[in-house]
């Protein structure tokens, strides 16, 4: 019976020994180091310089897009005013013009930066609004857009002065903005 405590003992003897302790975490160690270095090696290898770009090809989904020089747009002809005409100006409408084409007719002509190209005017005789319309120019801002329109419009009374208002509507709240006034007559 002595032998067969013997070989219990042994073989179910508690492993609190440092050197059982130090094999086997040793073991776990170096198993997770290998694993470690062999991700490490394929993410390094992945990321190498070495080869050459290759040139871009253009698929069936891809667009190359090739950009052209800047052009500069030929100079613009000067404006030269009509004897006696009055050129009107701010930060929004230039080299604006107004000729009398008829007793009760005028013809605006004149650029404007507008946004979205659309600008409103209105014709006042110092006390009411007689009259009020809309117009485009052919390029919206930041661009100077040429615009031309004509406004049939009488005086109420014959002593007031009537006065053509061109303005640009605040996106935000219809506001006018950028006002220029114009004297008819």
């Amino acid at each position: 019976m002595e032998w067969y405590i013997t070989v219990i003992f042994q073989y179910y003897r508690p492993h609190n020994c440092w050197m059982d302790n130090f094999w086997y975490f040793r073991h776990k160690f170096t198993k997770r180091m290998k694993y470690r270095c062999f991700l490490l090696a394929i993410t390094l290898a992945g990321c190498t310089g070495n080869e050459p770009q290759k040139a871009a090809t253009a698929d069936r989904d891809t667009v190359i897009l090739q950009t052209e020089p800047v052009r500069e747009k030929p100079a613009e002809k000067p404006v030269v005013p009509l004897p006696g005409a009055t050129i009107y100006s701010n930060e929004r409408f230039k080299e604006v013009r107004v000729e009398r084409t008829a007793q009760h007719t005028f013809l605006v002509q004149g650029k404007g930066q507008i946004f979205e190209a659309s600008f409103n005017w209105v014709v006042e005789d110092g006390h009411y609004e007689l009259k009020k319309g809309f117009e485009m120019t052919d390029a919206g801002a930041p661009e100077w857009g040429n615009f031309r329109f004509t406004v049939d419009v009488q005086k109420e009374r014959a002593n007031s002065t009537l006065m053509l208002i061109l303005f640009e509507s605040s996106p935000k709240d219809g506001s006018r903005q950028f006002e220029l006034p114009v004297v008819l007559y």
